[in-house]
């Protein structure tokens, strides 16, 4: 072993003596605590002991056998100094070395160790249980349990005991007390808990920690126990809690043991404790109410016989318990009484708390209450109560404060001076009034840093990624482990073929991963070894599948899938957080989730729906709230499921009326308001409303101020501007024809929640909900207050103020910090930037015309509202009612046509290259003449009818883009005939049919993206997790790549449809139009350009050679179509001021430091907002430095850096053009010079 080394040494002539010589080291065979004794491994037994006999013994082995080994040197006595052998002095020799030594141990046995557990010495295992964790019969505990103890104080029983099985305990801060008079049957449990944990618990006095006198009271944990019993407690009497609240939060406390030297330790256990008296909880900060779990029993009683013979049971069932209350234990959770309030206890013991109680009708109808009315109640109640010793006055009047949001020192009460007055009255202090106050979290928590998969996997082939996070060498090459690498770094382990696992990756409504919806859904799953994905927000469940791991589906769920990892597949992963639960095994429920079932048993007119609607409105059928939108819930549900025709739309006001007067379940009844159906999918047909007049309108939200502003459509209108408006106020307003931006996102719940009576203070935290994306943040009812959302209807997505600045519109920032209540005198230019955004956003909605027309003709081709979105209105036209449609989809495979071809884990590959996923791009950067530009017309379109996609429908797609076509060229004839004649009435003014194709156009552009989206919806079909549409494009266009090459001509550009090829002769133009026509495609030659210089697949400058554009240039890519440039080195045309404007755009907030005239050091920071338009100033003319705000710190602005900047508007309006700085567009200018010529002379390039 390693504390020590065998010596020799000759004492006389021809005698030897061997002996130990124990070294100073940091050692792994011996632990030291205190300068004494703790434990020594012993390989023989593969446990640490912890009797220090057994150091002797083991040195005393190893001593004997190195004589044994140098027996029969020549002419030599051997003389052994054993440790057992007290005259040798080899023991003293020890116990002076211990001493000497600084500590040096690891807490042994911090996990129950079952005596099917396989061990390892970095296990620090010292004790096994005497049975094996397994699972099995356990009646005998189930009928002691369920007779002595109500379903759900049994529960808090087996959570307890499964919590220490799953080692756990010594990370949750509870501790159990079963509070019941004598022979209720607390002991009968402590013992079953004694006999599942024997070897790793203690008994301990809970007075003694409590006393504030008995230093050593902690000596009974020094073995580090993981259980700690009293029978007969009493914690009536609290003195002192520290040392009780350190040991149940399991921080490191000094432990005094008698004649040894104090050390530092922390105390793993749970802690058990019967008694027959309430633990005394002083006031509403005690640590004692956060911690204790109080466990009642039900008064039940089993006859003596039938007791013993269940006691005998249980010593055969102990596996079985353990595993069962594991199970428990995980299906609950870890945080399962995280916020659990021993209530019923704190009614017996806690005074004060009990006053409360008595006040509680007085605290919350005034919501407030002055110290001088609470303490002559207080003094009423302990009289009636008869309490002998009363709070003096200047306690009491610090307890009160708990339960009372404010305290004021002064206030003004109804006109009148008030001193020392408490407001908002604490309510849920005092949960639900009668029952413990439980909010459950998740049951999956993931807070560990070590994890069992690495373990578990650790001879495992494993390897680290590259830079592109893929592996770095092959397979076959790999010699690492999993035990070799560090596993918090990008890597990746080969996995036995039935390991699988369930990856999480749910999506906000935004397209973010979210972490508290993968929770959710990870928490229903059966418990098993769980981490966070590399991203931090997924999250990753492993299972040891026992089926046939290669028939199962790839996909279980929108955002769910299944990983399988056959041949040459291995698992990404960086271990973040993971838990401490083994691998589970599963063996059934994959991959498809039970078919929800219609119920066809409904009231079979509109008349019986509405008679029943009007019966639950006046509780005919239900006496409370809750019920009766419930039921109401489900007479819409069913009626919608049925299919048959029905519209109670009218109803609705009425509803939510009668749900947001439910005493105490009104946001709850509200919520599910939002989920009725008013309508069937298809009412019968009705004319789309066109409102008379629109309304465009925006809120603001602060702590302390809600501001609405709005205006009629019209040059000469007004903006009305309202501060803090009350319902009835905002229930006026809906009346109006309201057109916001992202107002569906935002504002119209914003709106809602004061309709329904939210304060300002509540809508603040409902609006940092909905910008946070929290789950049920938004109201169902709200969505359609509106008539329309221009940020929904429009084609081009980006924010309001990238608006403004585009349409050269006064853009205002408030500069003021959203989280802060706003000066009262600033309300008025809160509502002046509301109301420069309610302008603004009529300016858009009159810039985007053309969209808001098409979406008015997709509502009147579909039946649906303006309101709706364009996702709705494309389904409703293609697939008409069909629920599902996707059940008639037709899915290709695409190796069929293009031999060769693979898609596995997310990648293609095809003819040694990568098509894409969302379209094939390829180029040859350099200097190219006479280029021909021939283009694939509707090529995803195409795409999708060729390989009909949408079965039956297909043909109704087909139709959409044929009307478009023909409307194209002006067939109107055709067009009238296609779809049924739905699109007759457009196509008799050209304007009009003009707007139809435009409107057909966002029909078929949206298609193909909804084909291959994240997110589920009705043109998804779940088998094409390879995008066939444009990988069918993608294929097609390496195929032409390589036949245009093999013709001897270069492909300079592929860019998804289209194709560009230099030196373009008429025969490889018409081959190149047949090719296409063998797979369906049909090609236009685009342009010819004269000269062509390609910088790389995404930036390029041309000149066209003829057509209506000859001699004109085009750019495409950021470099060459900046305006200065472009105008400067090839259009020449004269250079405009917006020329000269630059326009920056950050997520967080840009600010100007005018700092020019300042110190070093010093700074004036100007707040600009998230976008604005600025031009390059000279120095010394009044600039700043552009900056980025994040967290504090600033940072220069992208592209901005080593010049001065000012607002574009500023510099107009205040004549400073003189000042801009042209080194910073002769720059950009230099810079696109010298990208040019690093492929051929620029000034030839140019030249006419």
């Amino acid at each position: 072993m390693d504390f020590y080394r065998i010596k020799e040494r000759t004492v006389k002539k021809g005698i030897v003596e061997i002996y130990p010589d124990f070294r100073v080291c940091r050692s792994k065979d011996l632990m030291v605590r205190g300068k004494s004794f703790y434990a020594i491994w012993d390989e023989q037994t593969g446990l640490w002991s912890t009797d220090e006999y057994d150091v002797a013994r083991l040195v005393d082995e190893e001593l004997m056998a190195y004589k044994d080994q140098i027996v029969g040197r020549a002419d030599e006595i051997i003389q052994v100094k054993t440790m057992s052998d007290f005259s040798s002095n080899s023991w003293k020799e020890y116990r002076k070395f211990l001493f000497h030594l600084a500590d040096s141990s690891h807490q042994l046995d911090e996990v129950l160790t079952f005596s099917n557990t396989e061990v390892k010495k970095k296990d620090y295992v010292s004790r096994r249980l005497p049975y094996p964790l397994e699972a099995g019969s356990h009646d005998a505990f189930d009928e002691l349990i369920d007779t002595l103890y109500d379903e759900t104080e049994s529960a808090k029983l087996k959570w307890a005991i499964g919590s220490i099985v799953a080692g756990d305990a010594k990370d949750i801060q509870k501790f159990t007390v079963l509070y019941g008079p004598a022979g209720s049957g607390k002991s009968t449990l402590l013992k079953v808990v004694q006999k599942l944990f024997v070897g790793y618990y203690t008994t301990f006095e809970a007075k003694a920690l409590t006393s504030s006198s008995n230093s050593f009271s902690t000596e009974v944990f020094r073995s580090n126990p993981l259980v700690a019993i009293q029978h007969d407690g009493d914690l009536s009497r609290i003195e002192d809690n520290t040392k009780l609240n350190s040991i149940i939060s399991h921080e490191e406390m000094t432990m005094n043991e008698k004649y040894k030297p104090s050390y530092m330790a922390r105390v793993n256990c749970f802690l058990f404790m019967g008694t027959n008296k309430p633990v005394k909880i002083t006031d509403a900060k005690s640590g004692i109410i956060r911690r204790l779990i109080d466990v009642q029993p039900s008064g039940n009683k089993i006859p003596p016989k039938r007791y013993h013979a269940l006691m005998s049971q249980i010593d055969f069932e102990l596996g079985a318990i353990a595993s069962y209350c594991l199970d428990v234990y995980r299906s609950m959770g870890k945080e399962y009484y995280a916020n659990y309030k021993p209530v019923e206890m704190m009614y017996q013991t806690d005074i004060f708390y009990n006053f409360i109680e008595d006040g509680y009708d007085v605290f919350s109808s005034q919501n407030g209450v002055s110290l001088k009315q609470a303490y002559e109640m207080y003094k009423i109640y302990a009289d009636e109560a008869m309490i002998e010793f009363k709070l003096p006055r200047h306690k009491f009047r610090d307890e009160l404060r708990n339960y009372f949001a404010e305290f004021s020192e002064v206030s003004r009460i109804d006109n009148k001076q008030v001193r020392s007055y408490y407001s908002g009255f604490l309510k849920e202090k005092l949960g639900s009034r009668s029952e413990p106050v439980i909010e459950h979290a998740y049951p999956l928590v993931l807070d560990s840093m070590e994890s069992l998969l690495d373990s578990s996997l650790i001879s495992m082939p494993a390897q680290y990624a590259n830079d592109r996070e893929i592996p770095s060498h092959r397979w076959a090459d790999v010699t690492t482990t999993l035990g070799d690498i560090d596993s918090t770094k990008l890597h990746y382990v080969k996995v036995p073929e039935n390991h699988i696992v369930i990856d999480f990756d749910l999506k906000d409504e935004h397209g973010n991963k979210s972490i508290e919806k993968n929770l959710e859904e990870a928490s229903k799953w059966p418990p098993t070894y769980s981490e966070f994905s590399k991203s931090g927000a997924g999250i990753h469940l492993h299972y040891i599948y026992t089926g046939e791991v290669s028939k199962l589906s790839r996909i279980f769920d929108e955002g769910i899938e299944i990983k399988v990892f056959t041949g040459d597949a291995s698992l990404r992963r960086r271990l973040s957080r993971c838990n401490r639960i083994p691998v589970a095994s599963l063996n059934s429920g994959l991959p498809l989730k039970p078919e929800k079932m219609l119920n066809f048993d409904v009231v079979q007119s509109e008349a019986g729906i509405r008679s029943l609607i009007l019966r639950n409105l006046n509780k005919e059928i239900h006496p409370g709230t809750k019920p009766s939108i419930d039921f109401i819930l489900k007479i819409l549900d069913d009626a919608y499921s049925s299919g048959m025709h029905y519209d109670v739309t009218d109803l609705r006001p009425k509803i939510v009326w009668f749900a947001n007067n439910s005493t105490n379940h009104s946001l709850e009844c509200l919520k599910t308001v939002g989920r009725m159906k008013f309508a069937s999918e298809d009412p019968s047909p009705t004319e789309v409303y066109t409102p008379k007049e629109l309304v465009f309108f925006d809120v603001e939200v602060f702590p302390n101020l809600f501001v609405v502003c709005w205006k009629y459509e019209g040059p000469d209108k007004t903006v009305v501007r309202m501060i803090n408006p009350t319902p009835s106020e905002i229930e006026e307003i809906l009346k109006l024809s309201l057109v916001g931006f992202n107002n569906r996102g935002y504002d119209n719940h914003i709106l809602y929640a004061r309709f329904i009576g939210y304060n300002n203070e509540d809508l603040f935290k409902l609006s940092q909900r909905i910008i946070a994306n929290s789950p049920n943040s938004k109201f169902g009812e709200a969505y359609n207050l509106s008539y329309a959302d221009i940020y929904d209807y429009t084609s081009k997505k980006q924010s309001l103020k990238k608006y403004q600045i585009e349409l050269g519109l006064h853009h205002l920032e408030l500069g003021l910090p959203w989280d802060e209540p706003v000066p009262e005198d600033m309300w008025l230019t809160v509502a002046d930037y509301c109301a420069n955004d309610v302008i603004t956003t009529e300016q858009v909605h009159h810039s985007r015309k053309e969209d808001y027309i098409a979406r008015q003709i997709l509502a009147e081709l579909s039946g649906l509202t303006v309101n709706d979105t364009t996702q709705r209105h494309t389904a409703k036209i293609i697939f008409g009612n069909d629920r599902n449609p996707q059940e008639k989809f037709v899915y290709t495979d695409l190796s069929e046509q293009f031999e060769g071809y693979t898609h596995e884990w997310g990648k293609s590959s095809y003819r040694g290259e990568v098509p894409g996923e969302g379209g094939y791009v390829y180029s040859e950067p350099g200097i190219y003449e006479n280029v021909a530009l021939l283009d694939v017309v509707s090529m995803h379109p195409t795409s999708l009818i060729k390989m009909n996609c949408f079965g039956p429908y297909t043909e109704n797609f087909k139709q959409l883009l044929d009307a478009r076509v023909a409307i194209k060229h002006k067939d109107y004839d055709s067009a009238k005939k296609m779809l049924g004649g739905i699109l007759e009435k457009y196509l008799d003014d050209e304007q009009e049919s003009f707007a139809l194709a435009y409107a057909l156009k966002i029909i078929i552009n949206i298609v193909y993206g909804l084909t291959s989206a994240s997110f589920s919806n009705k043109f998804k079909d779940a088998r094409n997790v390879d995008n066939i549409v444009a990988k069918r494009g993608a294929l097609f266009m390496i195929d032409l790549k390589h036949a245009v090459q093999e013709q001897g001509f270069v492909v300079a550009h592929i860019k998804t449809d289209s194709i560009k090829i230099p030196n373009a002769t008429p025969e490889i133009i018409q081959f190149v139009m047949e090719f296409g026509a063998k797979y369906g495609y049909e090609f236009e030659h685009e342009e010819t350009f004269d000269k062509f210089c390609l910088v790389n697949d995404a930036v390029y400058i041309a000149k066209y050679l003829g057509g209506k554009h000859a001699g004109d240039w085009t750019a495409t890519g950021a470099q060459f179509a900046h305006p200065y440039v472009f105008k400067t080195l090839f259009s020449k045309e004269s250079i405009e001021f917006d020329d000269l404007c630059e326009t920056k755009s950050v997520t967080t907030a840009l600010y100007l430091d005018m700092n020019e005239d300042l110190g070093p050091d010093e700074h004036d920071y100007h707040f600009i907002g998230r976008a604005g338009r600025f031009c390059p100033i000279k120095p010394g003319c009044g600039g700043g430095i552009l900056l980025r705000e994040k967290e504090g710190k600033y940072y220069a602005a992208g592209g901005t850096k080593g010049y001065r900047w000012l607002e574009s508007e500023i510099v107009q309006s205040r004549g400073k053009s003189d000042d801009i700085d042209l080194l910073y567009q002769r720059s950009l200018v230099d810079d696109a010079i010298e990208t040019i010529s690093k492929f051929g002379d620029f000034e030839t390039f140019v030249a006419d």
